[in-house]
């Protein structure tokens, strides 16, 4: 008997449609993004890139209704673990993004690290471990951030563990929400990085239940991923050679997952995130509609 997974609100997102940026000629332009969305049985989506949508308020309200979809979330990057220097920079370009996010009548923005490795290029940036003070210049930061975005717009942060990321293991998710206050900071818990990572996202939603703000569902090639890790390959490259795969053909399995978000108890939005920039236009649909189908057999 499938389960029924009332509290799990499932969406995708550009990135779905290989979209990293907000003008690339390699990716599909923002209206075939939307309409596909929707024909793939979407009914939310994320904003992507901030500028890849259209970022007048009344435009996008006016686009996502013709089409039945609405926000759940709007996303930006940080890297508040360089300290208090950082801050005015970061409050401008979150100040954008939350804005279009609360004007979309989204509730949540997805607060991602910066890279210490280029995603594209795969230079070494910083070093992949930081030191005492720039993990509490990431607690503190991501705390002030919390509490700004909340009494500024609204908005609750979930804070993304990334691959290439100081965010990214288990020891380090685990460190970073011993250190928060959650009135504050939560997670969101993306499957496939999470993985990628080498973390166990069931466990991770059976320890920290109630850190648990946000879901994104991806899965990894155990395969590619092996061969990506013994040759200390960059995540853009690493996407590149399909690192990131449709569901059901990966890890972690999403039936576990899922039902493990079930029994939190709290309405969680689940939002599909198949990396694959760059990608053929015309390959995104098919796998998006695939795995709404797969998501629906789990009972979400």
């Amino acid at each position: 008997m499938t389960p029924v997974l009332d509290r799990i609100r499932v969406g995708s997102a550009p990135d779905s449609w290989g979209v990293w940026f907000p003008d690339d000629p390699r990716q599909v332009p923002w209206d075939r993004f939307l309409d596909e969305v929707a024909e793939a049985g979407y009914s939310w989506i994320e904003l992507g890139p901030y500028g890849y949508l259209p970022t007048d308020p009344a435009r996008l309200a006016d686009e996502l209704d013709r089409r039945g979809l609405a926000v759940s979330a709007g996303t930006v990057f940080t890297g508040l673990h360089r300290g208090p220097s950082v801050w005015d920079a970061t409050w401008e370009h979150v100040g954008r993004v939350a804005a279009l996010t609360r004007a979309m009548g989204a509730r949540h923005l997805v607060v991602i690290p910066s890279f210490w490795r280029d995603d594209k290029t795969a230079e070494i940036l910083e070093p992949p471990e930081l030191t005492r003070e720039q993990w509490t210049h990431l607690t503190r930061g991501m705390e002030r951030l919390g509490r700004a975005v909340r009494e500024t717009y609204g908005l609750d942060i979930v804070v993304h563990p990334h691959a290439d990321t100081h965010l990214d293991t288990e020891a380090h998710v685990e460190r970073f929400l011993d250190s928060t206050d959650s009135a504050l900071v939560n997670l969101c818990l993306d499957t496939g990085h999470y993985a990628y990572c080498g973390g166990d996202s069931v466990k991770l939603i059976e320890t920290y239940g109630e850190r648990i703000g946000y879901l994104h569902l991806k899965q990894v090639d155990p395969d590619v991923l092996a061969d990506v890790v013994a040759h200390q390959v960059a995540f853009g490259p690493a996407v590149q050679r399909g690192v990131m795969c449709e569901p059901p053909t990966g890890v972690p399995a999403l039936e576990p997952v899922l039902a493990a978000a079930q029994k939190l108890g709290v309405d969680l939005f689940a939002i599909v995130e198949q990396d694959m920039y760059p990608c053929a236009p015309d390959k995104p649909l098919p796998i998006a509609t695939r795995t709404r189908r797969f998501l629906r057999s789990c009972g979400a």
